[in-house]
């Protein structure tokens, strides 16, 4: 059985309630079980429960996290009943969007109140689709037509889906799917991420590789939107063709550890991505591949003009870093953010691949 859960998010008048539909239909056609966890403020403001009418913003987040986190997971323990092949957990909407409409202080609050990490509610969905608001684009097309709980502006509506990404960057698999066309071929984009991410042959993943002056690591860290993650990983031998991979991620001083297996079956590239603990993660390290040391580099998630890069800078390396994006099209255009100077394009050359830089600074 092969169950992901996925999250569909973005601005208003994103198309979002129209990409629902979209995906329940095109990947049933792929032999997917699409299981579609409703969005939760929708039903939580519908039933009276509300910001405005609970004693604080605070108060009502809370609720709705709890409810959030309690729905995917009957979602997830149904979907382990049933008999299908491949299962897709859809969410309108993740835990994390809930982030955009708090202060920092509430955001706190609200994950001491729920016992999780930031970090653990990002990874516990396999990957994000932001939508990105029609505001955004395609201001002729801002309707307030088809919502009538909607209410925000055309400018409203672009600080919100500013906020939307800032609160999702940083997430393994996070591809954000902009308005460089129309509605119609916007939601083809989507389904082709969707199915990149999930290795359906009708549609490959488009990642490029950019090698890039070495940042002025001050500047970068002084804007907002900009995460900072330390990560150590190491490789464990190769048996019969599959590869695996540890990490260790290391983000305001909280560690988390990974597991990742990746194999090709039937033609289709198979990833699976695992939880593991301290003590397993020190114990996989030992059997780690003895001729390469563990790989150590600082990763900067940044957005810039609706596009989510992630910047990877190497101890080893003074003058130089990579820069990489997960596109949805092969010909779509990527706009590096100015803080960055390019050198060229690495996209498929072998030297670039974390494997070898592990190997090349042994």
């Amino acid at each position: 059985m092969s169950i992901h859960k996925i999250v569909i998010t973005g601005g208003p008048c994103g198309g979002k309630t129209t990409a629902l539909s979209r995906i329940q239909r095109d990947l049933s056609h792929l032999g997917y079980t699409v299981l579609i966890v409703p969005e939760t403020a929708t039903s939580l403001i519908s039933g009276g429960v509300a910001p405005w009418t609970c004693g604080t913003n605070e108060e009502y987040q809370k609720c709705q996290m709890k409810l959030q986190l309690q729905k995917e997971l009957i979602f997830e323990q149904a979907a382990r009943t049933m008999a299908q092949d491949k299962i897709l957990i859809v969410c309108d909407r993740g835990a994390l969007d809930n982030k955009a409409y708090m202060t920092q202080e509430e955001f706190d609050t609200v994950l001491r109140d729920v016992g999780k990490t930031e970090e653990e509610l990002r990874r516990s969905y396999d990957a994000v689709f932001h939508l990105v608001t029609a505001a955004k684009g395609a201001e002729e097309f801002y309707t307030f037509a088809n919502n009538a709980a909607r209410y925000e502006s055309v400018a409203q509506a672009v600080d919100l889906d500013d906020r939307l990404i800032r609160a999702w960057e940083g997430s393994e698999h996070f591809t954000v799917i902009d308005n460089s066309v129309e509605l119609r071929e916007k939601l083809k984009n989507l389904i082709r991420a969707i199915c990149a991410f999930l290795g359906e042959p009708e549609f490959q993943e488009v990642e490029r590789k950019f090698l890039v002056a070495y940042p002025d690591l001050a500047a970068l860290e002084a804007r907002p939107d900009v995460r900072r993650v330390e990560i150590e990983q190491a490789y464990l031998p190769t048996v019969s063709g599959e590869e695996v991979r540890i990490r260790r991620w290391v983000e305001d001083g909280r560690e988390i550890y990974y597991q990742t297996r990746k194999r090709r079956v039937n033609g289709k590239r198979l990833e699976v991505e695992q939880r593991l603990s301290q003590k397993g993660y020190a114990h996989l390290l030992e059997e780690a591949e003895q001729d390469v040391p563990p790989l150590r580099k600082t990763r900067y998630t940044l957005n810039y003009d609706g596009q989510v890069f992630q910047l990877d800078v190497y101890p080893c390396w003074q003058d130089q870093a990579v820069v990489k994006i997960e596109l949805d099209a092969e010909d779509a255009a990527v706009r590096l953010p100015p803080e960055l100077t390019l050198l060229r394009e690495v996209t498929g050359e072998p030297a670039y691949k974390d494997h070898a830089l592990a190997q090349a600074q042994a």
